[in-house]
């Protein structure tokens, strides 16, 4: 995952801090307050929000490669479900859930599939057998 790609997600977010901040500075010129208070709100609010994007983007970089790491050590890659971690943040869960839910429809639906299987292989067995008893009574 690249930065650029993770802060373009965040455009939006991005986009409402530079509002807010911009319409803080301009209550802020209205009132008689000092060139410290007007540089220092609006810079404290830029360094706390970077730091949150930056703490984000690492902790969901280290899980995705994560998951990449494993999938490429996998050989049967539908397996994957089996051995991800748990993610401490939501998009990581959901992505988890999604995941456990279409191992879960593939399974049933190999499993239908090697039922109808088995089904046929004992109509042919059975048919064979129905088919050997009158010619081995002539």
């Amino acid at each position: 995952m690249k930065f650029s790609s993770f802060l373009k997600d965040k455009i939006l977010q991005i986009s409402l801090i530079v509002f807010g901040i911009i319409t803080i500075e301009i209550f802020l010129i209205c009132y008689p307050y000092g060139n410290f208070i007007k540089i220092y709100i609006p810079l404290i609010i830029l360094i706390l929000y970077s730091i949150s994007i930056i703490v984000e983007y690492f902790k969901k970089k280290v899980y995705y490669e994560n998951i990449y790491k494993l999938l490429d050590e996998l050989k049967e890659k539908y397996l994957i479900t089996e051995i991800i971690e748990n993610s401490n943040f939501v998009e990581g869960r959901i992505l988890k859930e999604i995941l456990e839910q279409i191992d879960k429809s593939m399974i049933e639906n190999v499993n239908t599939y090697k039922y109808l299987q088995e089904d046929y292989k004992e109509y042919i067995e059975m048919w064979i057998h129905e088919i050997k008893i009158p010619i081995a009574s002539r």
